[in-house]
C-alpha cells in the first residue's frame, strides 16, 4: 500500500487541469487569430501565439510528472 496516495491523487488533478488548459489555450489561440486584421498578424498569432500559450498550458502536467515521480520515489525508499 503506498502512502502517496494524496499526491498522486492531485497529480492526476494536475494533469486534468492541463489537459484542459492546453485545449483551452488552443481554442482561444484560434479565435484569436480569426480576430485579429490582417495577414501577418493571423501568422503571427499561428506561429508565435499559439505555441507560446500552449507551452505555458503544459506546466500544470509537468508538475504532475514530478509529484508522481516524487511519490515514485519515496515508495521505493520506503520499501527499503
Amino acid at each position: 500500500m503506498t502512502q502517496y496516495g494524496t499526491l498522486r491523487a492531485w497529480a492526476f488533478i494536475a494533469t486534468l487541469v492541463g489537459v484542459f488548459g492546453m485545449l483551452i489555450a488552443a481554442v482561444g489561440a484560434i479565435v484569436w487569430a480569426f480576430e485579429v486584421d490582417g495577414f501577418w498578424q493571423t501568422i503571427g498569432v499561428l506561429l508565435i501565439g499559439l505555441p507560446v500559450s500552449v507551452f505555458i498550458a503544459t506546466i500544470p502536467i509537468a508538475l504532475a510528472q514530478a509529484m508522481r515521480a516524487i511519490a515514485d520515489v519515496g515508495d521505493t525508499v520506503s520499501a527499503r
